[in-house]
């Protein structure tokens, strides 16, 4: 099990805290008007949860780095690296959780940040249009990864804390996206995809693809 981190995302701290706090004073008013207050508190409660996961598989399994849904498994061309890929794109909706983990193991060679538009990220133009974060990753057995943080209709930041020469492990937590988005994995085209389109997907637990 990977998980060095709290179980609700430090990103939210200062959400959470200001929800109850509000929701705290409004009680002392009138507890009929505080009940709104207490579910937006409650609301913030879930989307910044962040429970640990159980990884599977080796060094040539690739898991998904976000919860959602899968809407895209298809053949195009990587725009970072510039070769021919599979893309797994997975939607998070604002009932996900939204920290992102690692889809491999291996060693961060390069990132890319794209400021862009805002589109309703289940599109499938916004892996290329809207604000966007890529890594990528040269895993143990050569096989290069790129894993792009895409930005949604509601999120406006997209927080990654690693930098090229970073080693990752599968399913460790490397970054947040705030509030509904997408994110997108481009494999090698000899790489055995197990998720199929309308897939439910959980980050570190849920099982992508294989490596050759």
């Amino acid at each position: 099990m990977n998980y060095p981190h709290p179980l609700i995302a430090r990103e939210g701290w200062p959400f959470l805290a200001i929800a109850v706090a509000a929701a705290g004073l409004a009680t002392a008013y009138s507890v009929p008007w505080s009940i709104p207050l207490w579910i937006v508190a409650l609301f913030v409660l879930q989307f910044f949860r962040d429970p640990p996961r159980e990884v599977p598989g080796d060094a040539k399994t690739v898991v998904s780095p976000a919860d959602g849904r899968i809407v895209a498994v298809e053949k195009v061309r990587d725009p970072y690296l510039e070769r021919d890929a599979i893309k797994v794109s997975v939607f998070m909706n604002v009932f996900n959780v939204h920290s992102n983990r690692a889809p491999v193991d291996g060693e961060v060679k390069q990132v890319w940040y794209n400021p862009g538009s805002f589109l309703n990220a289940a599109l499938d133009k916004a892996s290329t249009e809207n604000e966007r974060n890529a890594l990528w990753i040269r895993a143990g057995d050569g096989a290069d990864v790129t894993c792009v943080q895409v930005a949604g209709l509601i999120a406006r930041r997209i927080l990654c804390y690693v930098k090229a020469g970073d080693r990752l492990e599968r399913g460790g937590r490397y970054g947040f996206i705030r509030f509904g988005s997408r994110v997108d994995v481009y494999l090698p085209l000899n790489a055995r995809v197990r998720a199929a389109l309308g897939d439910k997907v959980s980050a570190s637990s849920t099982i992508l693809a294989d490596l050759e």
